[in-house]
């Protein structure tokens, strides 16, 4: 009978030298891979991270980043300026009844209130005012030009002797007597000639010309 040994050693201990290649082999392939978990985990933190494509690497336009902008700042709005222009003031003046007045008086009304006038004239024998424009009670500026229409003809009138006069002077007379005086060389000096002569008869309105200056 075999009692299990041979040779002085027990059977347990022939299998020995296997036992430990196996336990030596298992502890390095341990070994092993804790030092590559540990390369790796270092490989891992020197490696910088990734970083994701944009848009351009494929292919898609790159959303460009907002700036960032504060909503505009209403403006001031700006106080009116005051106009420099005052507003016309009234002056009570207004355009006098004169319909129905012989157009002379009606001159004289128009020239006290500091009214220009120019008379229309029809046809007849009246020398009444039939109208006025502006009408009667309009409010007007002193300066301006009222039309007088007559119901009837210019009347006729003598062209006075005027050579000599002052310019000032021989306009007034003039206008007096119904002319319209015009002046070819300015209103200046004295009168030193005159067209149309004097006594010559025109009517109202005609023009009377008078060279006024240095004789």
């Amino acid at each position: 009978m075999n009692d299990g040994t041979t040779d002085g050693r027990s059977g347990r201990g022939d299998a020995g030298p296997d036992r430990r290649l196996i336990i030596g082999g298992g502890l390095a392939a341990v070994l092993l891979a804790i030092i590559g978990a540990t390369g790796g985990w270092v490989l891992a933190g020197d490696r910088k991270p990734t970083t994701p494509l944009s848009a351009d690497a494929t292919g898609g336009p790159t959303p460009s980043a907002q700036p960032t902008t504060s909503p505009p700042r209403s403006r001031p709005t700006p106080a009116a300026k005051p106009s420099s222009a005052a507003p016309a003031q009234p002056t009570g003046l207004t355009v006098p009844d004169l319909v129905g007045m012989d157009f002379e008086e009606a001159r004289e009304e128009l020239r006290d209130r500091g009214l220009g006038w120019r008379f229309v004239f029809g046809r007849g024998n009246s020398s009444s005012v039939r109208s006025t424009n502006p009408e009667a009670g309009t409010p007007v500026k002193r300066g301006i030009t009222v039309v007088v229409n007559v119901a009837g003809a210019a009347p006729p009138n003598e062209v006075p002797d005027l050579i000599g006069d002052d310019c000032s002077d021989a306009k007034d007379r003039l206008v007096d007597d119904g002319f319209s005086p015009r002046y070819p060389t300015g209103k200046s000096g004295t009168v030193t000639a005159q067209d149309p002569p004097d006594g010559t008869m025109r009517q109202w309105n005609d023009i009377v010309s008078i060279w006024c200056g240095t004789a």
